[in-house]
């Protein structure tokens, strides 16, 4: 297949999909971008990999079996647009100015932490962050994270971005009432690569006050 027609073609499934507010089956999108059923089966299986799409059964009331129709996720909402990253920066731009801003950012993060802990309990660490984009590996008592996805903000305002994170991993551990937190956490070891170190909690986590600037 050509390369540059196998990415016209995932464009222009990703134009429908976002235009179908209930989603739409395989056969609806062949049948409306004239493709072969197979050729769609395909590229919705690299738009699915690379985390714009997702596939759940349809909800129907009647007996047989659901066809199963596809939908974007929130990145694939956004992909190919750039009002939230302009957004981002923005909001990232005030944070920054405040002479508070990093324990906000600290204190942000924790609270949302304990809020993606609260709402997947049996989930660990590593796997939490992995469903936020941070492509995540835990070994030992380190944290790999592969992929930011704040990328180009965290490397502009590291002081905001990489400090809502670490409130985010200590939110986490917070919640889930963990022998363990966050001792550090060291962003860009490598290009695509942050660490956090864990160590055995000696009292409860609280939100404190923001982390000096990476």
């Amino acid at each position: 297949m050509n390369v540059v027609n196998g990415e016209r073609q995932r464009r222009l499934i990703l134009e429908a999909l976002r235009s179908a507010h209930d989603g739409l089956d395989t056969g609806q999108l062949a049948e409306g971008l004239d493709l072969h059923p197979n050729t769609i089966r395909w590229h919705l299986g690299r738009l699915t990999d690379a985390g714009l799409v997702h596939a759940n059964p349809e909800r129907r009331h009647e007996r047989g079996r659901p066809s199963i129709v596809h939908r974007l996720t929130g990145e694939g909402i956004a992909r190919g647009r750039d009002e939230y990253r302009t957004l981002a920066t923005m909001l990232t731009d005030v944070v920054a100015a405040d002479t508070d801003g990093e324990a906000h950012a600290y204190e942000t993060g924790f609270r949302w932490g304990r809020h993606l802990r609260q709402g997947e309990p049996d989930a660990s660490l590593a796997e939490l962050l992995d469903r936020e984009g941070f492509e995540a590996e835990q070994h030992g008592d380190q944290v790999e994270m592969r992929r930011c996805p704040f990328y180009a903000l965290a490397e502009s305002s590291p002081q905001v971005i990489c400090t809502l994170h670490h409130g985010l991993l200590d939110g986490v551990v917070d919640e889930e009432r963990s022998e363990q937190t966050v001792d550090r956490l060291d962003p860009f070891v490598e290009p695509g690569l942050c660490v956090a170190h864990l160590r055995r909690a000696r009292r409860p986590v609280t939100a404190r006050a923001a982390l000096p600037a990476p």
